[in-house]
């Protein structure tokens, strides 16, 4: 989890106490330590699903930091949840909203939520240092680690990874993981949205470049 890349969300753990209902789903849905699947169909749709939308501007192709905004939707029922963040790229932590969570509160790099019920939500809102020079005119942009926990497994999740820049600032060259069933890329000339349905433990990294004419 700490490593020496930078990441869009340095270190998202969600860390499970106590019993959550996993509704529907089976033994052989569950995604077991060191698996990754990708998933063409969510076996329990409307279950929980994590969005992040990165923004990224001049400042921050000098400097490396980026804006982001990470929301936690459909959270499973559960006494305590964990949202951790890599302490040497994150700068700063702010809880923007929470809906079905009985106290949401800031603690170092890390958000707590207590007494959080089925359904429940939080939004938070960071400035990280999440761009890593790759070359002239190149970077590159990590998220996750991004995780379902359950007991000695992970549970299926979805997530949509969001980046917008300026129009024709940036252009997308390659997604860690690239296009497949379960994985679907969208570019747009100001941003670009990667949605992965997934169970397991998920790092993607997205390629960046300028685009020849803005060079």
């Amino acid at each position: 989890m700490e490593t020496t890349r930078a990441r869009m969300v340095a270190a998202l753990v969600m860390g499970v106490v106590g019993a959550g209902s996993v509704g529907a789903l089976t033994l052989d849905d569950v995604a077991r330590e060191g698996e990754l699947r990708f998933l063409a169909e969510r076996p329990d749709p409307g279950a929980y699903r994590y969005d992040a939308e990165a923004r990224i501007d001049a400042d921050s192709l000098r400097q490396g930091v980026v804006t982001m905004r990470t929301c936690h939707r459909q959270l499973d029922p559960n006494p305590r949840i964990v949202v951790a963040f890599n302490p040497e790229r994150v700068q700063s932590i702010d809880i923007v909203s929470t809906e079905g969570v009985g106290r949401a509160w800031v603690e170092g790099r890390r958000v707590e939520l207590a007494d959080v019920q089925r359904g429940g939500s939080v939004c938070i809102d960071l400035r990280t240092r999440a761009l890593e020079p790759a070359g002239e005119g190149r970077w590159k942009l990590h998220a996750g680690p991004l995780m379902r926990r359950y007991l000695d497994g992970y549970l299926p999740m979805e997530a949509e990874l969001k980046v917008v820049w300026p129009p024709g600032m940036l252009q997308v060259t390659a997604t860690d993981p690239a296009p497949q069933p379960g994985v679907i890329l969208s570019t747009r000339a100001d941003g670009a949205t990667l949605h992965v349905t997934f169970a397991g433990r998920l790092s993607a990294t997205w390629e960046l470049q300028r685009p020849a004419a803005a060079r």
